[in-house]
């Protein structure tokens, strides 16, 4: 799994809902997460992904120190301030752009693997932090709204674990 991990003042993500049989109705959006400061985690799932990768990243990202303590150091995770978590599913964190210019997405995992895998971690994560997790929905063109605090903005691989 790979994550773009952002700190945030606040963020929300909306969907296109549906508005019925009508054609000439104006398409509307529904926002279907948002937080305030916390977290918003963009999250790609590779094929060759587990449920351990999730655990690990679940319990990595609550307990990440990148929040600021009254000192002013980065010394408190999300948990410690009670922040919220918003993951998005995000394929295209697994793009190539080795070839030409045009991104193949071949890397990224097909949606009957990463559908359960996304679902599972969005559970962990939601375990570790001891509350529930805000969310996108899987495959849906999404728009994402943030506040980056800082910017504070990190990358994680679980296969590369640094």
């Amino acid at each position: 799994m790979r994550a773009v991990v952002q700190r945030v003042s606040s963020a929300s993500v909306t969907v296109e809902a549906p508005v019925g049989d009508s054609s000439s109705a104006s398409p509307t959006r529904e926002t279907t997460g948002a937080i305030g400061p916390g977290l918003l985690v963009l999250l790609g799932i590779h094929p060759a992904d587990t449920e351990a990768d999730g655990q690990w990243l679940a319990e990595k990202l609550v307990r990440l120190r990148i929040f600021e303590d009254d000192a002013g150091q980065m010394n408190r995770s999300v948990a410690d301030i009670g922040g919220g978590l918003l993951v998005v599913s995000q394929f295209t964190l697994f793009a190539s752009t080795k070839k030409g210019t045009r991104p193949s997405f071949n890397d990224a995992a097909k949606p009957d693997l990463a559908i359960p895998l996304y679902e599972k971690f969005v559970a962990q994560a939601a375990a570790a932090l001891g509350r529930s997790v805000a969310t996108g929905r899987f495959g849906a063109m999404m728009q994402v709204s943030l506040v980056n605090d800082g910017p504070v903005t990190l990358v994680i691989d679980t296969k590369q674990r640094e």
